[in-house]
């Protein structure tokens, strides 16, 4: 397996996403980083599927980035647990919270590589607003029907902790932005949220911008919320849909029956504002954001219980 594509400027230099593992299969291939353990590239045929970055580049607007110990946001980075109230170090100082985790600037350590797939792992100990420990480990794969990304967690602590995952890529199908891309998201209803991001209700999507249960242009709605009761195909999996304009074949990205959410996001806020609309965030994740406070999803992960949650991306899906 190749462990690093390209070079990065400057003798000595190392890139900003640490090393790179490339994984290829028939076709396709993928590049993990050391950082995050990310998915920084995926390619068939030399197409990207995905709104990824530079090997010399900072990731930027979580691009392919698995999300640990939860997904979304917590207001304020604030929580109660068992009757004692933490504080989370605010990662997203603009809205005043904490976002995505706790994994995603961490270095993974290589467990078993192979010329298709690659299984990275990290213990997350104790920190600021998080008083347990965890094994974490990711497994991407590659086969006939593309790539796979499951998830293991362990709690190896003393008494149980909150939990919940995502991961966060961002689709193409090669238009250089998403305005006449179709899409299709399997979500009968949406969440509703304040300024800081924060869900205030549920809501049915008939009859709003938000229902794409059939395939059509995306055009230029603005869309950053989260998709649930999410229609399920007979092998159980939610898929989320992108096509080029002309209708031909393009993508999908699936999740097992782990992930109970989709937040869909179409990169409008991004600070990087050459990379706004440039992908289709889709975000698979098992609980809701904020789910900390609101238990919309909230997983409570015993000592020593695992959990497991796979999602993928179909390169071919009509």
């Amino acid at each position: 397996m190749e462990a690093r594509e390209g070079t990065p400027a400057g003798q000595g230099a190392v890139p900003p996403s640490g090393q790179q593992f490339a994984l290829t299969f028939a076709g396709q291939r993928a590049l993990i980083t050391e950082v995050g353990g990310a998915l920084r590239r995926y390619t068939v045929d030399g197409r990207d599927l995905l709104d990824g970055y530079g090997e010399d580049e900072m990731c930027t607007g979580a691009r392919g980035q698995s999300l640990i110990p939860w997904p979304n946001r917590i207001r304020h980075g604030r929580y109660s647990w068992h009757g004692r109230t933490e504080q989370l170090d605010l990662s997203e100082p603009s809205k005043g919270g904490a976002i995505h985790g706790l994994t995603r600037w961490a270095n993974w350590e290589v467990e078993q590589q192979a010329e298709d797939r690659l299984s990275l792992v990290h213990t997350q100990h104790a920190c600021q607003g998080w008083p347990w420990a965890l094994s974490c480990r990711l497994e991407y794969r590659l086969d006939a029907t593309g790539l796979s990304v499951r998830t293991t967690v362990v709690n190896r602590s003393s008494t149980a902790c909150p939990f919940g995952t995502g991961a966060h890529p961002y689709l193409t199908v090669g238009t250089q932005v998403i305005d006449g891309a179709l899409a299709h998201v399997p979500g009968s209803v949406y969440l509703p949220v304040d300024d800081e991001g924060i869900p205030t209700g549920r809501e049915p999507v008939e009859g709003t911008q938000y229902d794409l249960r059939r395939l059509q242009p995306l055009g230029t709605r603005e869309i950053d919320v989260t998709y649930t009761d999410l229609a399920r195909d007979d092998d159980g999996r939610a898929r989320v849909r992108l096509a080029r304009p002309d209708g031909s074949p393009g993508i999908a990205l699936w999740a097992d029956e782990a992930y109970p959410y989709f937040e869909i996001f179409t990169g409008d806020t991004l600070p990087q504002k050459d990379r706004r609309r440039t992908g289709l965030g889709v975000e698979p994740m098992t609980c809701a954001p904020d789910a900390f406070n609101s238990g919309a999803g909230l997983i409570t992960l015993a000592p020593g219980d695992a959990h497991t949650a796979t999602w993928g991306i179909e390169p071919h899906a009509g």
